[in-house]
């Protein structure tokens, strides 16, 4: 049977401050300095703990330097008689880094947001704490190769199903598949190092030994674009010339120092995976390239209207756009939540009428007709502004959330017809809203800039007046609480941050009062903490999102999920920022964070409300679009909304 020996730290260093068991095993890593005393261990875990399949025995070294870095080397040795091949996820090791959600007066300074890329030899974590301060946590990859990670979820919240949303997990990196003769050894080895934000964590990267480091404006391309993007080695020479393949086929490339530059023609719609190799180093990169946004918008919309419509005139659903099953190819329903005939699924009516006031069609309008009609009958009161869970006027779990998207629905009903009642209906969805709380709550999708401006083009001024008095008072929630954020269903998560940032802003830009001008810039940094800089279009610049697929999606599986079409409200609130912060910083994340949900489209029309990214989840294969086609749809209309076609 395999063993773990882990040998006692070597060196000394002012920088760390570890704390091991009786086995020598790491439970505590501290930073001396940091004013919280974060431990970036998670409580009763083991760091660098071995998940194997095979018989192998494994000694762990740890050895503190003279940089006040911290290197660890885990050797894998054969001490059998037998070759030893390893494969798939049958091997890895435990980096229970504290990545989970729970009160603001907690996990802002005790908890940190881990973006993982598993690159083969240029591998690494940026690891951030919550709330921003410094000292953040970076493990860089030294020796070996990581081809992915797969998370350990678990009920560790007091073993209520509703809290498995805050907890990410154990991350258990994966290295490259080798054989191990008789007494061979594979060794991998990773330096853990403080930073103090981003760029410093990039600047570590770029000077990394034979690291290769790519950057790229788009990782996801639409119609002709080329993909283009540069490869930074550290030391490189024009003596050494790099390999580059695409889809495993030779490309040139032009070389200027230690930067390789491509600038690759899309062909055709799909994913383009680029793998850079140089003395023996070896990473990829992964693009996107999906068809004109109008060709999209064409397919899902009538996806929708021909396959996810309810027709059944004995039905309450009739006119319902509903759940997708892709595999069994039928519409599916439960009064389950996240399931039902209401709640997220509204954007698909929002999605329809939006894409008809730029592209009328009888028959598109026909069915959008039923399905507003549906909304009237089952889900909204237009006597009280009451909206409901589900159909036939269910409130069995009334729900905040879904009074804002109801509201865009009526918006973009207004802005089709011309009708004005729809703003007298928005009106009074948003006012009930305000009555039952909403004022203290982060919901998702409140256009705020763009009621006050439409209510005012339709001559509602009154109307107009009371909804931006409710929204400054909204406002002012929000710039009071800054970072101490209440918790939500999840406790905290980029759809808080998100929509905090786009609220103050929202106001800053409709009453110009400099104190919501100030809370945008600290929401706004705040959230870019969530968003990555991965070479994968699955990971650059989408917000970490954890537990969607779980509620959402047929396998019901836990696990990140890269992309969520919600990584949207990340771009929602970073678009038009210069015009409140006075910087064009985030301008171009807007673009990349609208643009990472289009992988959630087929080109068939179908959709899929999440991509599970992780190569296992609890020991299941993973790394899937799942089947049904749900709530994706609001990253597209948003997509749709920010880049006009």
């Amino acid at each position: 049977m395999s063993s773990t020996t882990y040998h006692p730290i070597e060196g000394s260093a002012s920088a760390f401050a570890l704390q091991t068991n009786a086995d020598n095993a790491l439970t505590s890593l501290v930073n001396p300095q940091d004013q919280y005393q974060m431990n970036w261990v998670k409580a009763g875990a083991i760091w660098g703990s071995i998940k194997s399949t095979y018989d192998l025995d494994v000694t762990v070294t740890r050895q503190l330097t003279p940089a006040n870095t911290l290197v660890e080397t885990y050797t894998f040795q054969n001490n059998t008689a037998f070759d030893i091949k390893t494969l798939d996820t049958h091997l890895g090791i435990g980096v229970p880094l504290p990545d989970y959600y729970t009160k603001a007066s907690v996990g802002l300074t005790q908890c940190c947001s881990s973006h993982i890329w598993c690159g083969e030899q240029s591998s690494y974590i940026m690891a951030l704490r919550q709330g921003g301060e410094a000292p953040h946590l970076g493990l860089v990859l030294q020796q070996g190769a990581l081809k992915g990670y797969s998370v350990e979820r678990g009920y560790d919240f007091q073993d209520k199903e509703e809290e498995v949303s805050n907890n990410r997990g154990l991350i258990i990196l994966h290295p490259e598949n080798f054989t191990l003769h008789p007494g061979e050894t594979y060794q991998l080895a990773w330096q853990l190092q403080w930073f103090d934000d981003k760029a410093a964590f990039e600047k570590i990267l770029r000077s990394t030994p034979n690291y290769i480091h790519v950057t790229a404006k788009n990782f996801v391309t639409i119609g002709d674009q080329p993909i283009t993007f540069k490869a930074h080695i550290h030391g490189l020479t024009a003596a050494v010339k790099p390999s580059l393949t695409c889809n495993g086929q030779p490309w040139t490339y032009e070389q200027s120092a230690e930067d390789l530059t491509v600038n690759y023609p899309v062909t055709k719609p799909g994913e383009y995976r680029f793998d850079i190799t140089c003395q023996g180093h070896t990473t990829h990169a992964t693009f996107l390239a999906t068809p004109e946004l109008q060709e999209i918008a064409e397919k899902r919309v009538s996806f929708i209207v021909n396959k996810q419509q309810c027709h059944d005139a004995d039905s309450v659903l009739n006119g319902a756009y509903l759940i997708y099953d892709n595999e069994e190819h039928q519409q599916y329903y439960n009064h389950l939540n996240d399931h039902n005939g209401g709640r997220e699924r509204v954007g698909m009516g929002v999605l329809v009428a939006h894409y008809l006031r730029h592209h009328p069609d009888d028959r598109i309008n026909k069915s959008l007709q039923a399905y507003v009609a549906y909304v009237f009958r089952a889900l909204f009161n237009t006597e009280d502004g009451t909206v409901y869970n589900d159909a036939p006027r269910n409130n069995d779990q009334p729900r905040l959330y879904n009074y804002p998207w109801i509201g865009q629905l009526f918006l973009e009903m207004y802005q089709l017809t011309q009708d004005k009642q729809y703003l007298t209906w928005y009106f009074k969805a948003m006012t009930k809203f305000y009555e039952l709380g909403g004022g203290h709550f982060y919901a998702i999708g409140i256009p705020m800039y763009e009621s006050i401006k439409l209510f005012k083009q339709a001559k509602l001024d009154d109307l107009a007046a009371e909804l931006l008095t409710h929204y400054r008072a909204h406002a002012d929630f929000i710039t009071a609480k800054g970072q101490n954020y209440p918790e939500h269903e999840v406790a905290y998560e980029q759809s808080i941050v998100g929509p905090a940032a786009k609220y103050v802003s929202d106001v800053y830009r409709l009453t110009g009062d400099s104190k919501y001008q100030a809370a945008a810039a600290l929401q706004l940094k705040s959230l870019d903490l969530f968003e990555g800089f991965q070479p994968d279009y699955h990971l650059n610049e989408v917000a970490i999102r954890h537990w969607d697929g779980y509620w959402f999606g047929k396998r019901r599986m836990l696990g990140d999920t890269f992309p969520h079409y919600w990584t949207a409200l990340s771009g929602l609130a970073f678009a038009n920022s210069q015009t409140v912060v006075a910087t064009e910083q985030y301008s171009q994340k807007a673009q990349q964070s609208f643009k990472a949900v289009l992988s959630l489209f087929n080109s068939d029309g179908s959709a899929s409300c999440a991509m599970v990214y992780p190569l296992s989840v609890n020991g299941q294969r993973a790394h899937f679009y799942d089947p049904w086609a749900n709530d994706q749809d609001w990253g597209l209309y948003y997509v749709l909304k920010h880049n006009q076609f």
